[in-house]
């Protein structure tokens, strides 16, 4: 079995494992690269550092954010990073993967404002800068849960996931729901730079809807089939949120360029019944988004953390045990952002997979930058742990390996049982009882 778990205690370590497996992970040491400012769209970055979007599922019943959800943004716009990509927020109530996720509304709109104009005033008293932050507008399709139980809405039946046990054909959505929600992303587009919002991300990464429909090969009429018909909700619902924005707003998507599913049932696989990566679509959609509707940044990331996490978030433990080493799953992560990011010289790329490498990430971070395969780094799961890593990274040139996240999927655990998400063990004193409450004691 080649996985195994984290165990390095330098970084010549890790490079010589890399090399024993044959793979390719980008490393530099020149970590003043991450402190370099970058403009995209008129926003000024002031460093490389980013957090990518995390559902906490802490929110009120309507949407707004609760206490817990407060204290975590707080605690983001401390941390240094100069760009908070605010987690998944429903474009309607079907949309909503949990009852507590996000979801901004006419009538909690000013509570969301309240929220954007405390961590900003934040950011610049405890860091000097004000920080850039997009809003993550979501439908979560298939894993749709708005009054905490599956309420699927599906592009099509995947045998991958269904296999015996399709899901029934009301819950395919219509061409005709389709259009209507290509409005919706604009609504919440509307409100979040009411709410003081910098961007809006049209998500469409990790399985959800968005995502489904660019592996929608076997779907019949509009949104399925063919390349154009596949991406055509992604392609308007981008039109529709520049259209109903400023241009002061970045408009941006995190998107999949793959999902670790042959073909017809993943995006970005070769057509031969592998699941071997294939970027010829990816980069063609990347083309149109950047190229032809204007979207100068862009954040990739690859698998479905519901059903392969190890391909997204290599991991110590975990609900299997992949066969591969993490080490792979990084390099492959990297790897297909390289290829695609390559291709668009001009495209700030926000690249993701950092965090398994804990202290020694920042070396892959800079060697990303580096090689102008990625503009921004993102970190996800690393923020739950290590809030203040950013300024770690920029200020001491490290990171404290007794703070860093150990890849151990318990903050992924507390999401799946219907809890409030985040770090069990290293904010323990918050998530620990949870932990026991609503995971230990099923």
């Amino acid at each position: 079995m080649k996985h195994e778990k984290f165990h390095y205690a330098s970084l010549d370590e890790v490079k010589q494992k890399a090399a024993e497996l044959g793979v390719s992970i980008p490393f530099s040491d020149n970590l003043k690269l991450l402190g370099e400012s970058l403009t995209v769209d008129g926003h000024e970055f002031a460093n490389r550092l980013a957090i990518q979007p995390m559902e906490g599922c802490d929110g009120k019943s309507n949407g707004a954010p609760d206490e817990l959800t407060i204290r975590r943004y707080l605690r983001f716009a401390k941390s240094g990073a100069a760009l908070l990509w605010f987690e998944a927020t429903a474009i309607t109530p079907e949309a909503r993967a949990n009852p507590r996720q996000a979801m901004l509304t006419e009538e909690n709109l000013d509570d969301f404002k309240r929220l954007i104009s405390d961590v900003k005033e934040t950011c610049q008293r405890e860091n000097g800068f004000t920080p850039v932050i997009i809003m993550q507008a979501t439908h979560s399709g298939r894993y749709s849960k708005p009054e905490g139980k599956p309420a699927p809405i599906i592009a099509y039946n995947n045998p991958i996931f269904e296999k015996d046990n399709p899901i029934s054909a009301d819950r395919i959505i219509t061409d005709d729901r389709l259009k209507e929600l290509e409005e919706l992303y604009a609504k919440s587009a509307r409100l979040a730079e009411l709410a003081g919002f910098d961007g809006v991300d049209v998500k469409a990464c990790h399985r959800y809807l968005m995502s489904e429909l660019l592996s929608a090969y076997n779907r019949p009429g509009e949104y399925g089939g063919s390349f154009e018909n596949r991406t055509r909700l992604l392609r308007n619902s981008v039109q529709a949120v520049k259209a109903a924005v400023s241009s002061n707003m970045i408009v941006t998507s995190r998107m999949n360029i793959y999902d670790g599913f042959p073909r017809p049932y993943g995006f970005g696989a070769k057509d031969d019944g592998s699941v071997t990566p294939d970027m010829a679509e990816p980069i063609e959609l990347v083309r149109i988004l950047h190229e032809e509707l204007g979207l100068n940044l862009l954040d990739f990331t690859i698998g479905n953390p519901y059903f392969n996490p190890h391909v997204n978030r290599p991991y110590d433990m975990g609900p299997y045990v992949p066969n591969e080493h993490p080490l792979e799953g990084v390099a492959r992560m990297c790897a297909c952002i390289t290829e695609v990011a390559s291709k668009f010289p001009k495209l700030s790329v926000v690249s993701s997979g950092n965090s398994y490498l804990r202290q020694f990430s920042p070396y892959m971070a800079a060697g990303m930058i580096e090689s102008g395969h990625a503009a921004l780094i993102g970190y996800g799961r690393e923020a739950f742990a290590y809030p203040e890593f950013a300024n770690d990274i920029l200020k001491k040139g490290a990171l404290d390996p007794k703070k860093c996240c150990i890849a151990c999927g318990k903050c992924t655990e507390l999401m799946r049982a219907g809890s409030k998400a985040g770090c069990v063990v290293r904010d323990g004193a918050v998530y620990m009882d949870l932990y026991k409450k609503d995971v230990l004691k099923k």
